[in-house]
């Protein structure tokens, strides 16, 4: 895949956003005592045209997310010829969840048991995280922290799901370090149900560096990369 910088990345500024991410991905890994090799930079491109996915693509993007289903699975069929690994990191309705399997290589928020069910699969296996809700809001989605071992166990009795590991959303009003504490202690605790469930989705655009101090493996970064998302019709 190329990595050169067109020149409709050069003028809206993308290139630039994304080198500039990548190197504080990279401080932040060292100053963790971590590699900058250990972690996937996931770019949300929600609300953005697939022209704006290709644009990535060409400056050595692999790992794409997306939010809603429908607008992944049109621009995952759209940009079918790029070799591009997608993820589902928004709330996904489990009658969509087939769907959603078509498309994306990895699901960052399954957090209920009617989600795995319809996930499950004899097809062979997708990736998915076990999203943890760090709020008292059930609205927000991901499971309860008193639930989340018994979404494990339901993830690991079923067939066509291979558990990454767990996800999380850093709260509002909340120092970002804590929360993604609690993190890394819910990982401590899925690990202790599937060793090898290591992987923490963490860290958006404004806290993916205290993300990587508490140690997430998969960053989910937007307008950092992509700019401020097209105003809606």
């Amino acid at each position: 895949m190329t990595t050169s910088t067109s020149p409709t990345s050069s003028s809206n500024g993308l290139a630039e956003r994304l080198a500039a991410v990548r190197e504080g991905v990279a401080d932040a890994a060292r100053a963790a005592g971590r590699r900058p090799e250990e972690l996937t930079t996931i770019v949300v491109t929600k609300f953005h045209p697939a022209s704006l996915v290709r644009e990535l693509a060409g400056l050595g993007v692999h790992d794409v997310g997306e939010n809603r289903h429908q607008e992944a699975q049109e621009k995952a069929a759209e940009l079918a010829d790029l070799d591009l690994r997608w993820h589902f990191v928004g709330q996904l309705q489990s009658k969509k969840a087939r769907q959603a399997r078509r498309y994306a290589s990895v699901i960052h928020s399954v957090d209920r048991v009617s989600l795995v069910d319809a996930l499950a699969s004899e097809e062979g296996d997708i990736d998915a995280f076990v999203q943890l809700n760090l709020t008292d809001d059930p609205a927000r989605g991901g499971v309860a922290d008193r639930d989340l071992e018994t979404l494990v166990e339901h993830v690991l009795a079923t067939q066509g799901l291979r558990l990454l590991g767990v996800m999380a959303v850093a709260p509002l009003g909340e120092e970002p370090a804590r929360a993604f504490d609690r993190v890394r202690t819910a990982s401590d605790r899925v690990r202790a149900l599937a060793p090898d469930a290591t992987a923490i989705s963490a860290g958006m655009s404004q806290d993916y560096r205290e993300a990587i101090a508490a140690g997430a493996t998969h960053l989910r970064i937007g307008t950092a990369i992509t700019g401020n998302r097209p105003e809606l019709r």
